[in-house]
């Protein structure tokens, strides 16, 4: 068997040369630093387009070839450059975006000055500009090797023209994903810089073939930063979204938390759409997601995933946006504050929704529902029925349909129940109106002064007496079990201490734990609602939790599931019967309670149907 040496040459050799260390020379190191700023042709055009917004642009145009694998070239209208700093432009760490002095005071998208070199280490890079009292000039940089800058025209602001990209590094182009998919890519980043800029224009265009058609396109909005907002969401993400997301405007200890996230019934099966800003800049990071899936915590299955697009502003030298060669994660000098930050936003905003639901539920319950389709006769043509026959002698005698059953020959079989509306108060002028019926002794069937309401009953019941739960744990505290014994656990010192750092975080859930020397740690209680536990895969869990997010909610998420299932077993069970007074109660309780709209596992407690849409689903509209 052939063992493969991992290290690279033969080096170790015993006759080999020592290695001697050298200078490598401008051209490799920015192909180098193009590997790690430019990973795919989406990855130019983010640094293009960065540069146009850092340039204060209100219009910028993206042509696209290929994929980006042949032609990158981006439009703008920003404040331009003189012909004397576009040399300077095409060298490294060269920007007018700091002085050096202070790396963490950064206010805008590019910092580094590598992009323009990296792309032109690597592929045909032309960079015309002018600014508004200047001539127009142009210099064109292929495989790192300069021309000479020249005069050209057009309207002040930049056109960065980007062709054959990786030509110079051809093993590169190996990697690269079909036309579509990096197409798909760069629309993505265009998309993300869109939500970050709503008041600039953004036009991307595929150019491929020497055809031009627009792939995405949202012009500048108007407004407020949350009227902006709301309408460039609308333009990227859909009607769907806009329709069903709640304002978030948050803020603590300086931080300042906005933008929308949508009810917990328009979840999604991934995470696409989930859009995290820091000072306007898009990033990936893991402790954000992790709060974001924390804060819809108990209104969410695990397989589905809620929809946000969340801004987090700060002061910069609070964040630290220079540690990824992307720029697309950041490292906040207090996570805590902005994870909790998160959570307590976004369930303050859920909170306040009470029992309002997504409006996608209803269009989907309207899409399942099927005309009859005209019933046959023997003769294979369409049954006529009495509107649709004319009228007069030449028809002879008048059309007279079978006798159909009356109600009362149809009541044995049926099992839903009218209920007589009081004559005081309708009472329609709820948001869930007033109960007229119970059908197959579960689902009640409300009017309200625009339509219908059909609420699952045992859902319904089994969200608020699960907030009830909720609400007494937190008023009284999670009661504790003592261990007889108390149960001794090793582990590291750095995942010990790290344990313990959270003990008075734990120990308000009931799990107290103590120090017992060196690694050790003693576990004295455990939450009584929980029962028998195991209490080292408890706390490993924990810890594993810890590491990944900087935060850990499994111990409360326990808890929860205990009162979900306690909730369940203590709510109105489907096949009971309720007197309207039963049913008008529960209506009225679902919209005195938060988080109503839908149940313990986010499926909706309740569906609502305007007139207009009934109307249509009978033709008469």
């Amino acid at each position: 068997m052939t063992v493969l040496d991992p290290k690279i040459g033969d080096s170790r050799a015993a006759d080999a040369p020592a290695p001697c260390i050298r200078q490598l020379d401008e051209a490799a190191i920015n192909r180098i630093a193009a590997g790690e700023v430019v990973e795919r042709p989406a990855s130019a055009v983010k640094e293009l387009v960065e540069n146009a917004l850092d340039a204060k642009a209100t219009r910028i145009e993206i042509a696209v070839a290929d994929g980006g694998k042949t032609l990158i070239r981006v439009t703008d209208n920003g404040v331009g450059m003189t012909a004397d700093d576009l040399p300077l432009a095409l060298s490294r760490h060269a920007t007018s975006k700091i002085d050096g002095s202070d790396l963490l005071n950064i206010h805008s998208f590019g910092f580094r000055g590598e992009a323009l070199p990296s792309l032109g280490a690597v592929g045909r890079l032309t960079v015309r500009s002018r600014t508004k009292t200047g001539a127009g000039a142009e210099v064109t940089v292929a495989g790192g090797q300069h021309d000479a800058v020249r005069p050209a025209a057009l309207s002040s602001g930049t056109v960065v023209e980007l062709r054959d990209l990786f030509y110079a590094t051809p093993a590169r182009l190996k990697f690269l994903r079909t036309d579509r998919a990096e197409m798909q890519a760069i629309g993505d980043v265009i998309k993300r810089l869109a939500m970050a800029e709503p008041f600039v224009t953004f036009i991307l265009t595929d150019v491929s073939g020497g055809k031009s058609r627009t792939t995405f396109r949202a012009d500048a909005e108007s407004g407020d930063m949350f009227d902006g907002l709301h309408a460039r969401l609308r333009c990227v993400l859909g009607r769907d979204f806009a329709e069903n997301a709640l304002a978030i405007d948050a803020q603590r200890e300086g931080v300042h938390l906005t933008g929308y996230a949508a009810l917990p019934t328009y979840s999604r099966g991934s995470s696409v759409q989930q859009f995290l800003f820091v000072n306007g800049r898009p990033v990936r990071d893991k402790l954000l997601h992790g709060a974001l899936r924390g804060a819809y915590m108990d209104t969410l299955s695990r397989d589905r995933h809620p929809a946000a697009c969340l801004f987090i502003d700060l002061d910069p030298t609070r964040v630290d946006v220079n540690v990824h060669p992307a720029k697309s994660e950041v490292r906040f000098r207090d996570p805590g504050g902005a994870r909790g930050l998160i959570v307590s936003g976004l369930r303050h905003a859920l909170a306040e929704a009470g029992h309002r639901a997504s409006t996608t539920v209803a269009q989907a319950t309207l899409g399942a529902m099927q005309p009859e389709q005209p019933a046959e006769t023997a003769t294979g043509a369409p049954r006529t029925y009495q509107m649709d026959r004319p009228t007069g002698a030449s028809t002879g005698p008048a059309y007279r349909p079978d006798p159909a059953p009356g109600f009362a020959e149809m009541a044995p079989d049926m099992t839903g129940r009218v209920e007589e509306p009081p004559q005081e108060a309708q009472g329609e002028d709820h948001p869930l109106g007033a109960a007229r019926a119970q059908v197959h002794e579960n689902y009640i069937i409300a009017q309200t002064e625009t339509g219908i309401v059909i609420v699952d009953g045992h859902a319904a019941h089994e969200r608020l007496v699960y907030e009830k739960l909720k609400t007494q744990m937190a008023q009284n505290g999670v009661a504790a079990q003592a261990l007889l014994i108390p149960e001794i656990i090793e582990m590291s010192d750095n995942d010990a201490a790290q344990l313990l750092a959270h003990a008075e975080d734990l120990s308000r859930l009931g799990l107290t734990i103590e120090p017992f020397g060196g690694g050790a740690i003693a576990v004295r209680e455990t939450p009584a609602l929980l029962g028998e536990v195991n209490a080292e895969a408890l706390l490993r869990d924990v810890l594993d939790e810890l590491d990944d997010q900087g935060a850990s909610t499994l111990v409360q998420e326990k808890l929860e599931a205990i009162l979900s299932r306690v909730a369940c077993h203590g709510s109105i069970r489907t096949g009971r019967r309720m007197r309207g007074e039963e049913m008008n109660a529960l209506l009225r309780e679902m919209e005195r309670t938060p988080r109503s709209g839908q149940c313990n596992h986010g499926r909706p407690t309740y569906v609502e149907l305007k007139l207009s849409d009934i109307e249509r689903l009978f033709g008469r509209t």
